[in-house]
């Protein structure tokens, strides 16, 4: 009776494992699709940031003071909005190494069970 018990834990654990392990690479699948949006949003972002650097440029070149003040204001607004891309990308990828590792880690663990 006592080892009927154990195999039905021993089962029920298995499924309770391989219930977490799908959920764990959904969740995976979903952060890599966020990443790759944040990454093709951060490229761009910063696209736009040296199109606007360029302009400044060509105003300055010009000397024409009213687009230099105003393309100096868009290239800060450029750059503040890369930057926040920036870490919001690098932090989703930090965080897909961490439930990476978590996911071969429990991998680990339930394949010892």
């Amino acid at each position: 009776m006592g080892n009927e018990l154990h195999k039905q834990l021993v089962a029920h654990a298995k499924v309770i494992y391989a219930a977490e392990d799908i959920i764990a690479s959904a969740r995976l699948k979903e952060l890599y699709e966020c990443s790759e949006l944040l990454r093709r949003t951060r490229v761009r972002a910063e696209d736009i940031v040296l199109d606007a650097r360029l302009m400044l440029a060509e105003a300055e070149r010009h000397g024409d003071i009213e687009r230099i003040v105003a393309l100096s204001a868009s290239v800060d607004q450029a750059r503040a909005f890369y930057d926040k891309v920036l870490n919001a990308y690098v932090t989703l990828c930090c965080r897909i190494r961490e439930e990476s590792k978590a996911l071969l880690d429990s991998t680990d663990l339930s394949g010892a069970a």
